[in-house]
C-alpha cells in the first residue's frame, strides 16, 4: 500500500488568509480548545472568503479589518500576517506545540482508511458537511462516513425522516465532486428503550452504515439494558455498535452502563455488527477490559472519532493506541479496509 500523507494537515510556510484561519481553528479543535475560541477563527475564515480580492486588498492596506462583522484584533492580525506572506505569530505558536494525541498506535493509524463516524451541522457538529468531509480526505482517508444524529435527540438536532432524505441529496452532489474520495452516507441511529432504532426501516436500508447507540435511560439494569443492546446489534440495518458503555471520563463524568458485555459481543459477532472504539478523549469507550473481551468474542471493530468539528477527525490515534495495546489486529478493524470491502460487508450484514 502507498505511504498515507502526514496525518495533520500542513499548511504550505506562507498559506492564504482563509487557510491560515482555517488551520488555527483545526488545531485548536485537536487541542479541545473552547468552542468560543475556535468560532472565532471558522467565522472570520467565512467572512474573509466572502470578500472581494480588491476589497480585502484595501482593508488589509488601510487596517480596516476589524470593521467587518466577525473579525477581531486577533483575526485581524492573522489575517493580515498572512497576506503579508509570513506565517502568522499565532499559527506559529500553535504548530509549535506537540499534538496531544498519543503516537503509540502509529502503525495501526497508518493502515487507518477512513472513519465510520462523523458529524456535521445539519445534527450537533460545528461544521458543514463539505469541510468535515475535505479535511477527512486532506488528512489521507480514502472513504468517511457522515453519520448525523437521528429525531429522538432532539438536543443535538436530530435527522427527522425528511431531513435525512434531504441530507442525502445533498451527499450525493459533494460526493460527485469529492470522487474519487468516497464520502459515504450513514447515521448514528438512536436505540430506543425496547432495541428498536429511531428511524424509518426503509430508510436505514438506503444508507451505506448505520451506527446504533444509546443515549437516554443509561442506567437502566443490567438485564433491561442487555436486552435492548442485543436486540439492536441483533438488527439487520445495523453495521457499527457506537459507543457501548456511554462512560464520560472527562468534564462531568459518568459511570459506565452495565450490560452483559459477553453476551452483547457474542450477538455482534454473530450478528457481523462491528464495536466501535471511539476515540472521543472525553469517551474512550469500551475501556480496555471490555475491548479485550470482545477482541475474544471475535467481533469485528472500528475505530472511529466521532467528530464534530474538523480538527477532531485527527482524534484517531486515541483510539489506535488503545486497539493495539490490547493486540487488536488490522485486519479486524473495518477502518481499515478499501471502501469496497467496507462497503459489501455493510450489504452482507442486512
Amino acid at each position: 500500500m502507498a505511504p498515507r500523507p502526514t496525518r495533520t494537515p500542513t499548511p504550505p510556510p506562507a498559506p492564504d488568509p482563509a487557510a491560515a484561519l482555517d488551520r488555527i481553528a483545526f488545531l485548536l479543535e485537536r487541542d479541545q480548545a473552547p468552542t468560543y475560541r475556535v468560532k472565532a477563527f471558522r467565522t472570520a475564515s467565512a467572512v474573509v472568503v466572502g470578500l472581494a480580492p480588491d476589497d480585502l486588498r484595501r482593508r488589509v492596506e488601510q487596517r480596516t479589518l476589524g470593521e467587518l462583522k466577525g473579525i477581531g484584533p486577533k483575526t485581524a492580525d492573522v489575517v493580515e500576517q498572512a497576506y503579508a506572506g509570513r506565517v502568522p505569530g499565532y499559527l506559529a505558536d500553535l504548530e509549535s506545540r506537540p499534538s496531544p494525541v498519543p503516537t503509540d498506535g502509529a502503525a495501526l493509524l497508518a493502515a487507518q482508511r477512513g472513519d465510520c463516524h462523523m458529524h456535521s451541522d445539519w445534527s450537533d457538529g460545528g461544521s458543514p458537511i463539505d469541510a468535515m468531509a475535505r479535511t477527512a480526505r486532506d488528512l489521507g482517508h480514502e472513504w468517511v462516513v457522515l453519520t448525523d444524529h437521528s429525531p429522538r435527540l432532539t438536543v443535538a438536532r436530530g435527522l427527522t425522516a425528511e431531513r435525512l432524505r434531504a441530507q442525502l441529496d445533498v451527499v450525493a452532489e459533494l460526493a460527485a465532486e469529492l470522487a474519487p474520495f468516497r464520502l459515504l452516507t450513514g447515521i448514528e441511529c438512536d436505540i430506543l428503550d425496547d432495541g428498536s432504532l429511531d428511524q424509518d426501516p426503509d430508510l436505514l436500508a438506503r444508507l451505506d452504515v448505520v451506527v446504533a447507540s444509546v443515549h437516554s435511560k443509561l442506567r437502566m439494569e443490567e438485564p433491561a439494558m442487555t436486552r435492548r443492546l442485543l436486540a439492536a446489534v441483533r438488527n439487520p440495518r445495523v453495521n457499527v455498535l457506537g459507543h457501548c458503555t456511554g462512560r464520560l471520563i472527562q468534564g462531568k463524568p459518568r459511570p459506565e452502563s452495565a450490560f452483559d458485555a459477553d453476551a452483547v459481543f457474542a450477538a455482534c459477532a454473530e450478528s457481523h455488527t462491528a464495536v466501535e472504539i471511539n476515540c472521543r478523549p472525553e469517551r474512550r469507550d469500551p475501556p480496555s477490559r471490555l475491548l479485550r473481551r470482545a477482541l475474544a468474542a471475535g467481533v469485528y471493530f472500528t475505530i472511529d472519532t466521532d467528530a464534530h468539528a474538523p480538527g477532531q477527525l485527527d482524534w484517531q490515534g486515541y483510539g489506535c493506541a488503545r486497539a493495539e495495546e490490547c493486540d487488536v489486529p488490522a485486519d479486524r478493524v473495518i477502518t481499515t479496509w478499501p471502501v469496497d470491502r467496507l462497503l459489501a460487508w455493510s450489504s452482507a450484514s442486512r
